[in-house]
């Protein structure tokens, strides 16, 4: 099977891949240089993945496969959230976000979080969803060389770990992504 990731993201692309299943094509954004990433401007996060989804397989016709997660926490109201990837600004890149949002809960008891994944699939111009949760707590410092985003700062529940100190395989063993696309596959087989 072909299929495109809509992300320009090589973490998240390599991560959905190791959980496909083996002989399939997958593309990516960076396949084709000529396109650019949609400006994902949704209030949810199914609006962004429908946004990249749509803009993936009009654009070339292959089924694609939008993913985007939010990382929410309690003490914060649930930011950063569908804002989790620019929480720092547009500019701001991994490490910003995850020191801002230390500085956040610098003082806050209350550090249970969670990831959600929205898996937006689009084929023949019809888009279907899939989700995935992962519950955990917010570590109060940065550990872990493994992962991306906010993995160095995210303690999954019944770990005493971040996701950053987890290989590719145990992560994707409880993953959030995992979850929905466990979902994703079992629907279209």
């Amino acid at each position: 099977m072909k299929i495109l990731i809509a992300s320009n993201n090589a973490h998240k692309v390599l991560e959905i891949q190791n959980l496909l299943p083996k002989g399939w094509e997958v593309l990516s954004f960076k396949d084709f240089p000529e396109l650019s990433s949609p400006e994902e401007n949704g209030i949810t996060l199914a609006e962004n993945a429908k946004i990249k989804a749509e803009y993936g397989f009009l654009n070339t016709g292959i089924p694609t496969l939008a993913d985007d997660t939010g990382l929410f926490v309690d003490a914060l109201e649930g930011r950063p959230g569908v804002h989790s990837a620019r929480y720092a600004g547009p500019q701001g890149v991994d490490v910003d976000n995850v020191n801002l949002l230390l500085q956040e809960l610098s003082g806050k008891e209350n550090r249970n979080a969670f990831f959600i994944t929205v898996l937006a699939w689009c084929t023949e111009g019809k888009v279907v969803y899939f989700e995935g949760k992962l519950s955990g707590n917010m570590d109060t410092q940065i550990s872990g060389q493994q992962g991306f985003g906010y993995d160095p700062i995210f303690i999954p529940q019944g770990f005493k770990k971040s996701l950053a100190n987890f290989s590719m395989e145990e992560k994707n063993a409880i993953s959030h992504r995992k979850k929905a696309l466990e979902a994703w596959l079992t629907a279209i087989n």
